[in-house]
């Protein structure tokens, strides 16, 4: 297959699972950055967001006979994660203070795309990802799901197991939260 940088990442898939390698490295591009910011962001520790990385990504490998498209590719590859970030939490029985220098490891990454790196002044990136870190769990996935991966609330809910109302009741209080932090 001659897959180029417009074709579907459904399509390369499918082709990949067929043998075509170069359809892997064009999946592989397209969401690397994407999916390694999202882990990231989750876990504020580049070593353990290296480690999931790379899980995820073998999580891909491991499942490219059998996968069908009945879910978007991005969307499979963040339910991976997610159901993978999951089962981490879980074993942890609570999640972890942030380290001290989180909101600067964060800002290292780059992320062109982000809702941060389009405010104007450092200092309200600053404000905003400080507020984004004080959200709720469940609330500040979704958040990061729809700002920074610009998924649908379908896709949200197929990553996260919550109804769409769910996801939408989630990101409506999140948002509600980070303008009244931002207003203060």
């Amino acid at each position: 297959m001659n897959a180029g940088a417009d074709t579907d990442d459904d399509v390369l898939m499918l082709a990949w699972a067929a043998g075509d390698a170069a359809s892997f490295e064009l999946l592989y591009a397209r969401h690397r950055g994407s999916l390694y910011r999202f882990l990231l962001r989750q876990l504020r520790d580049p070593a353990l967001a290296d480690e999931f990385f790379q899980d995820v990504w073998q999580r891909v490998i491991a499942a490219r006979q059998g996968w069908k498209p009945e879910a978007a590719f991005r969307t499979w590859l963040f339910r991976i994660a997610h159901n993978r970030l999951n089962d981490y939490w879980r074993g942890l029985k609570h999640r972890p203070a942030a380290p001290e220098d989180a909101d600067e490891r964060a800002a290292r990454v780059p992320d062109p795309s982000s809702p941060e790196r389009e405010l104007s002044e450092f200092e309200q990136r600053r404000r905003l990802q400080l507020a984004i870190e004080e959200l709720p769990d469940e609330q500040r996935e979704v958040v990061l799901l729809r700002l920074e991966q610009e998924l649908s609330l379908e896709e949200i809910g197929a990553i996260t197991g919550a109804g769409r109302e769910t996801v939408k009741s989630r990101l409506r209080y999140a948002m509600d939260k980070l303008r009244a932090r931002l207003n203060e």
